[in-house]
């Protein structure tokens, strides 16, 4: 499997298309140890309603990300990071090698999603459809880190 030539984007990360999958994601450009940072962002814009490429902050405030190439940042059931929405930190949550693709729970940072998904990430605990965390079992809850907009609503409903 060939890859297209990588698109630097900065100094941790780096974005790739893969024919196989026909998506463009993110991979490591070196390794990271867990709890480490591997990009801060920041917002582009705010909005009051979520959108494909949104992440969401609190109730009725969501965000697009800055820098933009962050919205290549592919969901997984098996995620090796974490988006701080608190520091604007993206936290490995697992030891990152270099060249290893970048991966995020989606719904660590949704309540309901714009637009739910079937998810093909083939992980071992892979939870089929990903609408947010409002659509969560309560056992699958226990697997994840969130957002604390997230775990406020989780400890309310």
């Amino acid at each position: 499997m060939s890859m297209k030539k990588s698109i630097d984007v900065s100094e941790n990360l780096t974005v790739f298309y893969n024919p196989a999958n026909r998506h463009y994601a993110i991979k490591a450009v070196k390794h990271f140890p867990i709890d480490s940072i591997v990009q801060v962002f920041s917002a582009k814009e705010y909005l009051q309603q979520p959108t494909y490429l949104s992440v969401q902050i609190d109730e009725n405030k969501h965000i697009h990300l800055f820098p933009e190439f962050l919205q290549y940042t592919n969901h997984s059931c098996e995620p090796n990071t974490f988006f701080d929405t608190q520091k604007g930190e993206i936290i490995a949550i697992k030891k990152i090698d270099k060249n290893e693709e970048i991966s995020f729970f989606y719904p660590s940072t949704e309540w309901s999603m714009s637009q739910p998904f079937k998810c093909f990430c083939n992980s071992l605990s892979c939870l089929g459809m990903i609408q947010g965390a409002a659509h969560l079992e309560n056992n699958a809850v226990i697997n994840y880190r969130f957002s604390d907009y997230i775990q406020k609503k989780l400890y309310q409903r």
